[in-house]
């Protein structure tokens, strides 16, 4: 793919914290267009779609909060992601992690699709187990079929990706009932124990396994699954995470299999973040797995 097509959900809705819709500003800011035009792709900025401001809004009543507002932007997302042409590379920046929701059916369209989630979290709750309330520790599940129809029902309805088709890496933070929702369902989870056991390159070399037969792969990569040490930007941070190399070798060995063909970017937060560092982090890892080499 010659052209990377970026597009911004400055969306907070899904979160306890505010500012992670400050995410796409902050990433473009650090270099990320320029990061891949160093690398030889067309870069298409689309702006962003259009999200309300939590303030406009009426107060948080029942759970799930705002899956009204949060719906309408994924779906005008989806609608978005289905304008694009074959051999653009969707690059999609958040906003919390619910925008996958929208960008996760937007990419598939019905297509069978593997989907690499990097995340501390299963985002795997529904409304019945979430202990917040909040979307965006819900949208693994709902693109599997499961919770609210309101969200599995982005893009029409149904589940936008098989079980079989899922692989979680570097968790470290489930809730009982999403541990057992995984389970049940089958999904494949490596957790950072699985990380320190058997080491990236080999998880990622089992990831591009069970992938090679798809026609196409999502990466949806969110930033607290990086150690706060160095990526501090996050409004939920667990100790524990990817090292710099770990997460650059995971990238790297995805661009060599050449079987990524989107990406998300999801929960950079600004306000928490030192001189935008997890911005930076984040645009070097797109960079990564978009063909950055060190030799």
């Amino acid at each position: 793919m010659e052209t990377v097509a970026i597009l911004g959900v400055p969306m907070d809705l899904g979160a306890g914290r505010r500012g992670v819709d400050m995410g796409p500003s902050a990433m473009r800011y650090a270099r990320l267009h320029e990061a891949l035009a160093e690398l030889g792709y067309q870069v298409l900025d689309l702006g962003d779609i259009e999200v309300p401001v939590v303030e406009t809004l009426a107060e948080r009543s029942e759970p799930p909060y705002h899956v009204d507002e949060i719906r309408a932007a994924c779906e005008r997302l989806y609608a978005r992601l289905a304008t694009l042409g074959r051999g653009v590379f969707p690059l999609i920046l958040g906003g919390d992690h619910s925008i996958s929701i929208g960008s996760v059916a937007g990419v598939t369209r019905g297509r069978r699709t593997g989907l690499l989630w990097v995340d501390a979290h299963g985002d795997f709750n529904t409304p019945e187990t979430s202990p917040s309330g909040n979307v965006h520790g819900m949208p693994l599940a709902s693109l599997l079929g499961i919770g609210d129809p309101r969200l599995t029902g982005v893009g029409g309805e149904g589940a936008k990706v098989r079980p079989e088709d899922v692989v979680l890496v570097g968790i470290r933070s489930l809730d009982p009932d999403e541990r057992r929702l995984l389970k049940t369902h089958g999904v494949t989870v490596y957790t950072m124990t699985e990380v320190d056991r058997l080491g990236i390159a080999r998880i990622a070399e089992e990831v591009i396994e069970k992938f090679s037969g798809l026609p196409q792969v999502h990466v949806s990569f969110d930033a607290d699954v990086l150690d706060p040490e160095i990526a501090p930007g996050v409004g939920t941070p667990v100790p524990g995470g990817l090292t710099f190399r770990e997460a650059h070798l995971l990238m790297e060995l995805l661009s060599e299999s050449g079987l990524v063909t989107s990406l998300d970017l999801v929960e950079v937060n600004p306000i928490l973040d030192r001189k935008n560092r997890t911005a930076e982090i984040m645009v070097g890892l797109a960079a990564s797995l978009l063909g950055r080499r060190i030799l």
